[in-house]
């Protein structure tokens, strides 16, 4: 059996993302975004990061006249 070994954990914390516990795939950590994770919090949303957001009637770029 095989396993992996996270260069950035010391004593079950990371070094790359201010002395958190380590947690694979959370935001910062070298596996974030590259693999689907069964915590959707982990993964990337599908059209992107800003594909959720909706944009608001005065964002298009036209004047309104009162």
């Amino acid at each position: 059996m095989s396993g992996w070994g996270c260069p950035h954990e010391v004593q079950n914390k990371c070094l790359r993302v201010n002395n958190l516990p380590c947690n694979p795939g959370m935001k910062g950590c070298v596996l974030f975004g590259r693999f689907t994770w069964a915590d959707e919090s982990k993964n990337r949303p599908a059209g992107g990061w800003g594909a959720k957001e909706l944009k608001r009637p005065e964002d298009d770029g036209t004047v309104k006249s009162e």
